[in-house]
């Protein structure tokens, strides 16, 4: 994951509570200014795809990926 901000694997670990506990703002704050590689989007979409929640798999879909 790169950004303008140092990441790491608190950060990623973050993301997948916020994933898990369907919390979309504090999603969205962790996301800003974020991109990752294709393996990280695609397994935190695989976990949002489990609580079926719409808006967190868009708000991951739209996450740019790495070049």
């Amino acid at each position: 994951m790169t950004s303008n901000k140092p990441q790491n694997i608190a950060t990623f670990a973050a993301l997948k509570t916020s994933i898990a506990n369907g919390e979309e703002a504090s999603l969205k704050e962790l996301l800003a200014n974020l991109s990752m590689q294709e393996i990280e989007k695609s397994y935190l979409i695989d976990l949002a795809k489990l609580s079926n929640n719409p808006s967190i798999i868009k708000l991951l879909e739209d996450i740019p990926l790495d070049k």
